[in-house]
């Protein structure tokens, strides 16, 4: 009966420890020294990576942590490309071709990836362009570990709204590959933020008062409310008291030092892209080469302390 008893007081003390692993493992953003944004043309854009660093920086959940966005144009993690993308100039970039010399040459310790708009490549749903993509996101996530990464979030893909079918053409190849990805929460425990399902929502709720309502004028890109809405869902998973305000624009009135502050994060962040960009190397062509990466932090350096000043009179 002791031994019992034993067996029961440490298999208690043993749930404890594992519970404890489980949560220690989560490094929470305040602790991290950098935090890395992958993705395509919309992560490359910049708008919702700068919203979310400087909600983050005013609200002080994080402090002296470096957001960069390493987002690139056109690219894809399952190595797939149209037969004339780009009007045949060049194959669409894939993650791959670059993502070792990120992890070596970066060292983050929280990596964001958002991909899945062009891993489909726009066409109908095909069982073998949904297992690149199921390939390409588990090679993700993978290398991102063993390099060392504490902490891997996944991003479902934006909507899409085409021209002439809306959200009945190539977004319901993009519901398979959310839904997929969603599914990994239970399946892997990976962390995985909706911004697919909660932006189609959105978009359906506003065509519903205004049939020619548009988050992206081309479907694909969005402009600053959709940048917003994916800001917004992703501060919202980090801190879930985060206010739900609608739109950008509310939220800056509510803070009158926050366009300034947002103004100097995105310069910040456009800059160091760039110089990081240059740094890592990529495949892409059509992106500005940027400053060397001495050149880079000096101006880094100026930017850095516009941006605490910002902060410490807000």
């Amino acid at each position: 009966m002791k031994n019992y008893s034993l067996l029961i007081i440490v298999s208690f003390f043993c749930s404890i420890l594992v519970a404890q692993q489980k949560s220690n493992s989560l490094l929470h953003l305040n602790r991290a020294e950098k935090i890395l944004f992958l993705g395509n043309s919309i992560t490359y854009d910049g708008r919702y990576v700068a919203m979310i660093e400087s909600v983050l920086l005013s609200s002080h959940f994080i402090k002296g942590t470096a957001i960069i966005n390493l987002g690139l144009p056109s690219e894809t993690v399952s190595g797939l490309s149209e037969d004339n993308h780009a009007n045949g100039e060049f194959a669409r970039p894939c993650l791959f071709d670059r993502l070792e010399s990120i992890l070596q040459k970066i060292k983050p310790d929280v990596v964001f990836a958002c991909y899945g708009m062009n891993d489909g490549i726009y066409l109908p749903f095909d069982s073998v362009r949904f297992k690149a993509y199921q390939d390409g996101i588990e090679k993700l996530y993978t290398e991102a570990l063993k390099s060392g990464v504490k902490r891997i979030i996944l991003i479902t893909p934006p909507v899409h709204d085409d021209p002439d079918l809306g959200l009945d053409g190539y977004n319901q190849v993009l519901d398979r590959y959310s839904t997929w990805l969603l599914e990994q929460r239970k399946n892997k425990n990976w962390e995985v933020i909706d911004l697919h399902f909660p932006m189609k929502k959105y978009l359906e709720s506003r065509r519903r008062i205004d049939p020619t309502y548009k988050l992206a004028p081309d479907g694909i890109h969005p402009e600053q409310e959709g940048h917003w809405l994916m800001a917004r869902s992703i501060i919202s998973y980090l801190n879930p008291t985060f206010p739900q305000v609608i739109k950008w624009d509310e939220y800056v009135a509510k803070h009158t030092y926050l366009p300034k502050l947002y103004e100097a994060v995105l310069k910040n962040q456009e800059l160091m892209k760039l110089a990081l960009l240059r740094y890592t190397k990529h495949k892409r062509p059509g992106i500005p080469s940027g400053l060397t990466m001495e050149q880079a932090n000096q101006q880094n350096k100026h930017l850095e302390k516009q941006i605490s000043l910002l902060i410490k009179h807000d």
